[in-house]
C-alpha cells in the first residue's frame, strides 16, 4: 500500500515539479503554453509562477520519504490544480496548450483522490 500511495504522489510531484523549467526563459514558458508573453511584466509573473510549482512540486516529492508531510503537500497540489482547472473552465476560451495542461492536472487530482482513499483504508484497517 505505501509504494502504491508512493508512486501516486511521484506522479503529482512530477506533474508540479515540471513547469519549474518555465525559469529559465521566457522561450521555454511560450512554448509550453503557446502564448506569446508580451512584456517583462508578464514573463516575470510567469517565471515566478514558474518557481511556485517547483517549491510544490519539491514540497510533493519531499513528502513520498517524508509521510508526515503528505497531507500539507496534498492539500496544496489539489488547490492548485482544481483551482487552474476551475480557471480554464471559468475562461471557456483558450489554447489546445491549456487544455492539455488542465488534463494532466485532472490526472493528478484523481492520482490525489487514489491515495486519499487509500490512505483512508490503509487507516481504518
Amino acid at each position: 500500500m505505501k509504494l502504491t500511495i508512493s508512486i501516486f504522489l511521484l506522479i503529482v510531484g512530477v506533474i508540479n515539479f515540471l513547469p519549474v523549467i518555465g525559469v529559465l526563459s521566457a522561450e521555454t514558458l511560450s512554448g509550453a503554453y503557446s502564448v506569446e508573453l508580451m512584456g517583462n511584466d508578464i514573463i516575470i509573473l510567469m517565471r515566478h509562477r514558474a518557481l511556485l510549482f517547483g517549491l510544490i512540486g519539491g514540497f510533493i516529492l519531499y513528502s513520498v520519504f517524508k509521510p508526515a508531510y503528505q497531507m500539507a503537500a496534498m492539500v496544496m497540489a489539489a488547490i492548485s490544480m482544481l483551482g487552474f482547472i476551475y480557471f480554464v473552465w471559468a475562461a471557456g476560451d483558450y489554447n489546445a496548450s491549456i487544455f492539455k495542461v488542465a488534463i494532466i492536472d485532472l490526472v493528478g487530482i484523481v492520482c490525489l483522490v487514489i491515495v486519499s482513499v487509500l490512505k483512508y483504508v490503509n487507516r481504518n484497517s
